[in-house]
Parts: C-alpha cells; structure tokens; sequence
C-alpha cells in the first residue's frame, strides 16, 4: 500500500482534506442523485477508507439519500466529499485535488442515465445500469 499523501481543497481554500494510500477505487456516477448535487452530467470519486481521510474547516451536510451524505464548503459552497454509511465509505472529489490526474476511473454506475453525447471513458472497464450494489453489470460494445 502506497504511503503517498494527497492534498484537496474546496474553492476559497477554506476547507481542506488529506488522503493517505491508494483509494479502494475511482469511478463515475450518472445517477440523477450526484447530476443534481453536482450541477454536472456527471460525479467523479476515489474512495477512500475514512481512516485514510482528514479534513480542516467548516463544511455544510446534506443528506441526498437515507445512507449518502455530501459536504461542501460553508463559505463557497464547492461540494468536496460525501459518505456512504453501509459501507463505511470517504468519497473525495478528484477535482478537489492539487494534484491533476492523480486518478483514473474504472467503472461506471447507472449508466442508464448517461448523455448519449458523452464520448466513452476508455479507462472504465466495468458499466453497471444502475448502482454497482445491484450486481446490473453491462459489458462494454
């Protein structure tokens, strides 16, 4: 397991967040759920072990479902992490990171809600219908 230490922050700076090691792994959500909470077509993650994450500053909650909490920024609002109680889950948000392209996607969730013009991640290898729990794998054509 890799040591390496990673630094993110929400917009203004005011919040920050650290990762330690490798994340369980990196995906991307097109559920309506994470394109409302995000304002994009999309939501891009590593998942951490919460072990593995520490956060500074102020952050505002929002439970978007009964299991799944997002929090953002208190002063500018820029969504950085959510949880995912079942499974004991840190979501960071790659964009958050100093660092570009310190992740690559592998999978895909709910990709029955993908924008048809959305070219193909040719890094994800596992699509799933639905949420990756339901065991709706789709094979890529």
């Amino acid at each position: 397991m890799s040591d390496e230490v990673r630094k993110a922050s929400c917009a203004c700076g005011q919040v920050r967040v650290e990762t330690r090691g490798e994340p369980y792994r990196v995906g991307v959500c097109h559920c309506m759920t994470c394109r409302k909470a995000h304002g994009a077509p999309f939501n891009f993650y590593a998942v951490f072990p919460p072990e593995a994450v520490t956060v500074s500053g102020e952050v505002i909650t929002f439970a978007s479902t009964e299991k799944v909490r997002r929090y953002s920024c208190r002063n500018c609002g820029a969504p950085i992490y959510s949880t995912y109680f079942r499974e004991d889950e840190f979501y960071v948000h790659p964009g958050s990171f100093d660092d570009v392209g310190a992740f690559t996607p592998t999978y895909e969730l709910w990709m029955k809600r993908r924008e048809p013009w959305l070219p193909a991640f040719p890094t994800c290898v596992s699509h799933f219908e639905e949420g990756r729990h339901k065991w709706t794998r789709r094979e890529p054509e």
